[in-house]
């Protein structure tokens, strides 16, 4: 019964919240974050830390759904649509954020006495951008042209791409922590293990395609098994210790590429389930916090903003020279893929349960949700002048 009463306090005060965040300026995620940790241990204690440390089947509830949707993204029409320009750019700045952040660090950390797995596991988490910011302002100056589109391009394409990073991350920071080398040997376990991975999601989405054939015009039942055989995937690649998140990735890419009807699916979660998960998974990502810990890393949590930062602007600068893009995009749209959320907290929350990554985990989390707070803040203002300098806003 005291869970049912945490959940709905949690529930009351994230509308609240929701309600109250647009009207002071704050961005609705920043809101969320700040009252899980305002009522979380830490603060207030209004809800326990054995609530907390058992929250972790509604994060991965929000986990599978988050990966799901971020796969939705890749349709074929949409992708293709978009260009060798834009994935030429996207592969170019997710991979110099990844590298700057990784690099950056290891040096950084040389000096004061860290780990190279800190480094490259901050380096995979580096590459994700949010969509939501990015896509509100677009829609908010009514901005229409060719950086736009090469903007949202991008954006739609990014996550996907921290995904595959965040598990090669995972994967050698594995083999740093057990003190292994980086043999050809253990380098094909891990693409075996992807692939693995990959084919699972791709089983589990095919099966979920077939048995939505039984429901058909009915949305409701479709959209309740396509949600059961997420969870399933997600809980199965777990088990068999494979990459859940890639799992449910590649599940999300097959469905919207195979299935007629995923787009009503996607629909149903928009409209019914997605402010609810996500506000969850906002509010208890906060309650995991160590304000002690996270009060004494500011330096931190500033270099991983300025890595990666530097990492997504030289990307672009360079993808964009590769791939012969306007100036305007070469010049600005890096700056533009500031914010960062969802997508890098979920990753971060990920490794929590992951005895290899104990000692460094939670320092992650915490870096990553300050960075957070910094990226809700700043990235809408800086999207909205980079889109205001490429001359195609009309609002």
């Amino acid at each position: 019964m005291q869970t049912l009463l945490y959940i709905g306090i949690i529930f009351l005060l994230g509308a609240l919240m929701q309600w109250a965040s647009p009207k002071v300026g704050l961005p609705k995620v920043v809101g969320y974050l700040f009252l899980g940790l305002l009522i979380g241990p830490e603060l207030l204690g209004i809800i326990p830390l054995s609530f907390v440390e058992g929250s972790h089947v509604v994060i991965d509830l929000a986990l599978s759904l988050i990966a799901v949707l971020v796969g939705a993204n890749l349709k074929y029409q949409r992708v293709k649509g978009l260009g060798k320009q834009i994935m030429t750019i996207t592969l170019f700045e997710g991979l110099f954020a990844f590298l700057a952040v990784s690099i950056g660090f290891y040096l950084s950390l040389r000096v004061l006495g860290g780990s190279a797995e800190f480094a490259i596991l901050l380096g995979g988490l580096a590459a994700a951008t949010a969509p939501a910011a990015t896509i509100a302002i677009t829609h908010e100056l009514k901005a229409k042209g060719k950086f736009t589109t090469t903007l949202l391009g991008v954006v739609a394409l990014d996550d996907a791409l921290a995904l595959i990073l965040f598990t090669f991350a995972v994967m050698l920071g594995g083999v740093f922590i057990s003190g292994g080398e980086l043999t050809f040997r253990y380098l094909w376990e891990v693409v075996w293990m992807i692939i693995l991975s990959a084919l699972l999601g791709g089983i589990g989405a095919l099966i979920s395609v077939l048995i939505d054939k039984l429901f058909e015009h009915h949305k409701g039942m479709e959209t309740i098994s396509t949600l059961g055989m997420v969870f399933i995937v997600y809980a199965l690649s777990a088990q068999w210790e494979l990459e859940p998140l890639f799992s449910a990735l590649v599940m999300g890419v097959v469905m919207t590429n195979v299935s007629d009807d995923f787009d009503l699916v996607e629909e149903e979660i928009d409209n019914h389930l997605e402010e609810i998960i996500f506000m969850l998974f906002f509010i208890l990502s906060a309650m995991h916090l160590d304000l002690s810990t996270l009060l004494t890393m500011p330096l931190v949590v500033i270099s991983y903003v300025v890595f990666r930062l530097l990492g997504k602007v030289s990307g672009v600068w360079v993808g964009a020279g590769v791939s012969g893009a306007d100036k305007q995009v070469k010049k600005y749209l890096g700056i533009g893929l500031m914010p960062q959320a969802g997508v890098a907290i979920g990753l971060a929350l990920s490794l929590q349960n992951e005895p290899a990554f104990a000692s460094i985990a939670p320092t992650l989390l915490h870096v990553v949700i300050a960075t957070t707070v910094i990226h809700e803040f700043l990235g809408p203002i800086v999207t909205r002048y980079v889109l205001k300098k490429s001359g195609e806003t009309h609002a």
